[in-house]
């Protein structure tokens, strides 16, 4: 379909490499009467690297509800639109979504433009399972919502996909550490298709110590967590020791059973919510 027709474009721009981008994508933005930018100053960037001299208006968060109503008039008036955001596809965990939904309620033509993704592009290099996976956008910021999401996936057979800031980084994986163990397989992918592009592959607790002895952790973060082995519950032993355990180490009388708890999951390397049912499983009997 030319963009000469009235249509809305989503178009997926590079998540860092400007060498990203189709031929295809190149030809839209070029053609299209205005394109919307999450940020112009940045969609400028790879604008003047390839020469396109398309009008360009901001289009983000702060501004969608106003900015969506304005862009349909346009498109009715039989413009063609172009939406890009800093990087990777519109409308994951960025803006795009809500002028999709409005341009096809206006039986307006949306038309997508593939293009870079990164988590799709960190998955396909983590060295986890592809045939089943789960995209969640950003895990909850708060401490406590955080954790009951991660308890809520504790046992999912599939590999799980998140975004992080990297100011979160450090303390995100100690509640995956605690939560789903230390030794569930995680992935941390830093930079994709950057110059300091890094994958960090290995136990949650490794890689949690990796990240902790750094002085500062920066740039973009795609994280990725191994899907729960295929077994119920605990072994029988496990079970067993992990009752003992907690409680020969209440009854020294210097911790309590929190901390008993925590101790435990550490020494038998399974999670401390594992701990928990276990002695709650004790105390019905």
């Amino acid at each position: 379909m030319p963009a000469t027709q009235p249509s809305l474009y989503l178009v997926g721009t590079p998540i860092g490499n400007l060498e990203d981008i189709s031929l295809r994508a190149l030809r839209i933005l070029k053609e299209v009467d205005l394109i919307a930018c999450e940020d112009t100053r940045q969609t400028s960037k790879l604008l003047n690297h390839y020469g396109i001299e398309t009008r360009t208006i901001s289009y983000h968060e702060h501004n969608e509800l106003t900015r969506s109503a304005e862009l349909i008039m346009h498109l009715e008036q039989g413009q063609s639109i172009a939406v890009v955001t800093d990087a990777g596809m519109p409308g994951v965990s960025d803006p795009g979504y809500r002028l999709a939904v409005l341009a096809i309620r206006h039986k307006i033509p949306v038309v997508p433009i593939p293009g870079a993704s990164a988590f799709l592009s960190a998955l396909v290099a983590s060295g986890l399972p592809t045939d089943s996976f789960v995209f969640h956008g950003f895990l909850p910021a708060k401490l406590g919502q955080r954790r009951k999401f991660l308890e809520e996936i504790q046992h999912s057979p599939r590999t799980q996909i998140f975004y992080e800031a990297p100011h979160r980084l450090v303390a995100t994986l100690e509640d995956i550490a605690e939560v789903l163990g230390p030794h569930r397989h995680v992935v941390v992918a830093r930079e994709v298709t950057k110059i300091y592009e890094e994958f960090v592959r290995a136990t949650a607790a490794e890689v949690l110590e990796d990240f902790k002895k750094r002085d500062e952790v920066r740039g973009e973060i795609t994280l990725l967590i191994a899907k729960a082995e295929e077994q119920h519950g605990l072994p029988a032993v496990t079970q067993k020791n992990a009752r003992t355990r907690v409680r020969e180490l209440m009854k020294s009388g210097e911790i309590d059973e929190k901390e008993a708890m925590k101790r435990v999951a550490k020494e038998m390397g399974i999670s401390k919510s594992d701990v928990y049912r276990e002695l709650q499983k004790d105390g019905k009997k």
